[in-house]
């Protein structure tokens, strides 16, 4: 499904991976560990031959073709139009879904904002708009850089039914949120300084081992829950 073979730039370093196609994965590591950047160069907003999507270079796709296998929704919505509504928003990003907007937005219990313009919602209601935008998309792959940033506890819920759920093919989720990587069991790559320095199973990134190597005391578990040690 995707192979990065040693990709390198100013802000990576070295960066080999491969997904199957039954395969999901989260993105770990600290605040400038270049998790972003990666997903930017796997979707093809930085250029490079060094990845692969099912089978094709990704730099020789063109703009359809890399639609249909990939989508990148970012941790903060950008528009062209602030004034454009919700509904409209979800309009445009309907590509390759069987589901109508009115479906969608129903799904994620979402009705009450579709007439509202995209600058009257809060930073939690945009997740949300952008997630919805994920379904109409319906890319073979979707990458979610921060899906749960600014979210309330029943919206973060609602989050992880979706990614955790059939509703989105294959997907890479980018977080910093500890207790959703573990629940949602994908693979893991733990990020730093540009370098991928671990790459390998969900049950085995969270042994106590691996734990300890990467956040030392400044994390407590708490039976499968992480929080900071404060």
């Amino acid at each position: 499904m995707l192979q990065v073979k040693e990709f390198s730039n100013a802000i990576l370093s070295n960066i080999n991976f491969n997904l199957q196609n039954d395969e999901n994965l989260i993105i770990l590591g600290s605040n400038g560990a270049g998790k972003s950047t990666l997903a930017k160069v796997l979707c093809g907003i930085i250029d490079s031959d060094c990845v692969e999507l099912y089978d094709e270079n990704a730099n020789q796709l063109n703009a359809k073709q890399r639609a249909e296998l990939i989508n990148y929704i970012p941790p903060k919505l950008e528009v062209f139009d602030e004034y454009i509504s919700f509904k409209e928003y979800l309009s445009l990003s309907k590509l390759y879904s069987d589901y109508s907007v009115d479906e969608v937005v129903s799904l994620l219990g979402l009705d009450e904002l579709k007439d509202k313009t995209c600058n009257k919602l809060s930073s939690g209601e945009q997740q949300l708009m952008m997630l919805a935008s994920s379904i109409l998309h319906n890319a073979k792959l979707t990458i979610f850089d921060e899906p749960t940033a600014n979210l309330d506890p029943k919206k973060t819920l609602k989050v992880y039914n979706i990614l955790k759920g059939e509703k989105i093919k294959s997907r890479i989720i980018i977080t910093h949120d500890l207790s959703l990587a573990y629940k949602l069991g994908y693979k893991v790559i733990y990020m730093k300084d540009g370098k991928i320095e671990f790459f390998d199973d969900n049950e085995k990134f969270f042994q106590t081992s691996n734990l300890d190597k990467y956040f030392g005391n400044s994390l407590k578990r708490i039976d499968d829950y992480f929080m900071v040690n404060l």
